[in-house]
């Protein structure tokens, strides 16, 4: 488990939303897309580092 990877997922989620959400205030249609793409992303950098924590569980149980 990297905590600097999950460390970087967790800021660029915040930062997706508060881009999400400022574009509700703004009204601009691709800050509103730019932000959920960023919390995709960091969505996904969770989820590679849940398959590498399990795939080192799975190793360290073999041996």
């Amino acid at each position: 488990m990297s905590l600097e990877e999950r460390a970087k997922a967790v800021a660029k989620n915040v930062e997706g939303k508060v881009q999400e959400a400022l574009s509700d205030i703004t009204g601009d249609p691709k800050d509103k897309v730019e932000g959920q793409a960023k919390q995709d992303q960091a969505a996904a950098i969770h989820t590679k580092e849940d398959i590498k924590d399990k795939a080192k569980d799975i190793v360290d149980k073999s041996f």
